[in-house]
């Protein structure tokens, strides 16, 4: 049982619950040992240092964020796959965007085998390796991106407390002037109801995936129309 409790796996699980309940501050080799019951020294077997432990949070999770080398699904699919378990490990753990700019997360497995899937993915949609980089990096700033605007209350707004919070803003909105803000005025509306959180995930996913496909298939088109009509 000490065994499986102390695996990397177990530790870096452990310090990203406790990065998500209070703050990436709270994450130390020291609070993480008591957390686990453990002396500091138990866990260096793992991590040498608190860089280290950060590092391996980043790592362990992001080892969800796959593209299926097995299936024969078209490249669409698979990226949109990528993105999907990116917003999903981000939403499950508040603390991720964070601890992904306090570490190098280039010198993680997990972040180096995404970025090389989805390059792989991308240059068969027919992007340069340098597009293909560009893409990549902008997907996963739109997925940090989403997660962090997402509506309704803040996180750290009890759920008990939620819909007082709405009341206040949209009272806030529509106490703007309507002849200068009319569209904000407008919108303050939709604070009368709690929002279709998954909709809002789904319409972001589409959005940005709509952009790579749309520029995907104009590359293509300018391809045919250099290279002429094919022969027969």
């Amino acid at each position: 049982m000490a065994g499986e409790k102390l695996s990397r796996a177990a530790v870096a699980e452990r310090a990203l619950r406790l990065g998500d309940q209070e703050g990436v501050e709270a994450v130390t080799i020291r609070r993480l040992a008591q957390e686990l019951g453990v002396t500091p020294m138990a866990l260096y077997w793992h991590f040498k240092n608190k860089d280290e432990l950060l590092l391996g949070i980043v790592d362990h999770a992001l080892s969800t964020v796959r593209a299926d080398r097995s299936a024969a699904d078209p490249w669409q699919k698979q990226l949109r796959a990528m993105v999907e378990a990116l917003v999903t490990v981000m939403r499950e753990h508040p603390s991720l965007a964070e601890l992904m700019h306090a570490v190098d997360k280039t010198e993680g497995e997990s972040f180096t085998r995404a970025t090389n899937d989805a390059l792989t993915l991308l240059t068969a949609a027919g992007f340069g390796i340098e597009e293909a980089y560009w893409v990549a990096s902008h997907l996963l700033h739109a997925a940090i991106g989403l997660v962090h605007a997402q509506p309704d209350c803040p996180m750290n707004v009890p759920a008990d407390q939620a819909g007082e919070w709405r009341r206040q803003k949209r009272l806030s909105m529509e106490s703007l002037p309507a002849d200068k803000y009319p569209m904000v005025v407008a919108f303050a509306a939709t604070y009368s109801r709690a929002p279709d959180t998954e909709r809002y995930y789904a319409f972001g996913v589409d959005l940005v995936m709509a952009g790579v496909e749309a520029m995907a298939q104009s590359n293509a088109t300018e391809l045919d129309q250099r290279n002429g009509p094919r022969r027969a």
